[in-house]
């Protein structure tokens, strides 16, 4: 089986809710709607305090090229707009909707027929995916109208469905697989007719043999569709690494895109919300979401309404326990810690995971011994205990030579680092500053 060759880790698998059914949540009292659910510009509001809205209707308009839009998953009416803190820890714009009642926009089906063509034209589908507000469900948020409009510079021959749910806890894409494998399929023939290529590569962890043997049997009789096993060894789920153990070419460094190698990858989750939109007019409005712990009484996978504050959620998973250190949105390795429970549901939230205060307290850092199995593990192929002193010493230059926006933040070095060098803290806050330097440059060039 394939895999991607420089660095990875194989961290400690823990899939808790790999055999459990996906359950519905109960709509929330409210919901809150951060106008920032993707990479680029904020959502632009365009609704107002008092206006009623159902499922499925437009709240928020795309705020530029690269952006997407936002719409209301529950009826109600707009309570306010204002701000909240939100799975980055930052406040930010929100729209606030009190729920009344369940009522949807009528040009939703809401059936459960499988549909399997759409007489709409490359052009129409691409608009329906832009009105629909669909962005990567696996975590990066890019809009996927944008994505699936390469420059046409670069030869596109091949579809990549990240279906690789690599992170130890995650399993929401797992239960995707099985549960709506033939709404998939048809999202594959989607894409595959709008990038206008025959060649589609649906890869799968070997610890998920469940999906792969239904995703087999499944394109067995379709042209153009293969499903490909993969080793089980993160990051395999990051774009680059994926495209590397998938057809063998490398994308080179940013700015670079994974188009320049004739690829494009969609995350199954989007995948699923492709199909919706395109053959249910249903807007992005409600995702799965894993939620999982060791402590938990009640791990489990929910599908769950964009704007559900993320207690409802860990209420339903049989509440909080008492031994909690920490609240992680996402996977232990790339998730970003949760300042507290209020926090919304969002486009890219695929788990919520509560860490026991024994596996999440920091033990005592200490000095750099040089092993260099930070460099081991990097697959990015970079230098993280460089970078993280850069960053220490606030060395921007250095640590814009030595290449650091070509990191993926996936967590490998410092889950390596024998000294505990909190060395993923370091190198976030420093890409940070060199990218709002490099922004800065270009504005003025």
């Amino acid at each position: 089986m394939n895999t991607f060759k420089i660095g990875g880790v194989h961290p400690e698998p823990c899939k808790l809710t790999a055999d459990r059914k996906t359950e519905i949540l109960p709509v929330p009292k409210q919901a809150v709607f951060p106008l920032s659910q993707h990479i680029g510009a904020p959502a632009v509001p365009c609704v107002q305090k008092g206006d009623q809205v159902l499922v499925g209707t437009r709240i928020a308009e795309p705020g530029g090229y690269m952006s997407a839009s936002i719409h209301s998953s529950v009826s109600g009416k707009v309570a306010k707009i204002d701000t909240v803190v939100d799975a980055s820890g930052q406040r930010k714009p929100a729209i606030f909707i009190d729920v009344e009642g369940d009522e949807w926009e009528p040009s939703i089906d809401r059936s459960d027929k499988l549909v399997l063509q759409s007489t709409k034209s490359r052009e129409e589908i691409i608009e329906c995916i832009k009105n629909a507000g669909i962005v990567g469900m696996g975590g990066a948020c890019f809009p996927t109208h944008v994505k699936l409009c390469p420059p046409k510079d670069f030869s596109i021959d091949t579809l990549i469905i990240n279906a690789v749910e690599c992170e130890p806890y995650l399993t929401a894409d797992h239960r995707l697989l099985l549960e709506q494998a033939d709404q998939i399929i048809i999202g594959i023939k989607v894409i595959l007719k709008v990038l206008g290529v025959d060649r589609a590569v649906i890869g799968i962890e070997e610890n998920k043999p469940d999906a792969i043997a239904l995703m087999r049997s499944k394109t067995s009789m379709v042209s153009g569709i293969e499903v490909m096993p993969l080793k089980m060894k993160y990051p395999q789920g990051s774009e680059k690494q994926l495209i590397e153990a998938v057809t063998g070419r490398q994308v080179p460094p940013p700015p670079a895109l994974p188009a320049s190698v004739g690829c494009v990858v969609q995350n199954v989750g989007t995948v699923f919300a492709i199909y919706e939109a395109v053959m249910k007019n249903k807007p992005l409005i409600d995702r799965i979401v894993t939620v999982t712990g060791k402590g938990l009484s009640n791990p489990c996978n929910l599908k769950v309404r964009m704007g559900t504050p993320v207690s409802d959620l860990i209420e339903y998973a049989g509440g909080m326990p008492e031994d909690t250190g920490k609240l992680i949105s996402g996977g232990p390795m790339m998730g970003r810690p949760l300042l507290d429970d209020t926090a919304p549901v969002c486009k890219g939230t695929s788990g919520v995971l509560l860490l026991p205060e024994a596996e999440a307290a920091r033990k005592e850092e200490r000095n750099c011994i040089r092993c260099a199995k930070c460099v081991q593990a990097c697959p990015m192929g970079l230098e993280p205990y460089l970078l993280a002193t850069a960053s220490e010493q606030s060395d921007w230059e250095c640590a814009e030579e030595n290449w650091i926006m070509s990191c993926i933040e996936c967590g490998c070095c410092q889950s390596t680092c024998p000294s505990r060098r909190p060395l993923l803290d370091w190198v976030r806050l420093a890409k940070n500053r060199v990218g709002g330097i490099i922004r800065a440059r270009n504005a003025k060039n």
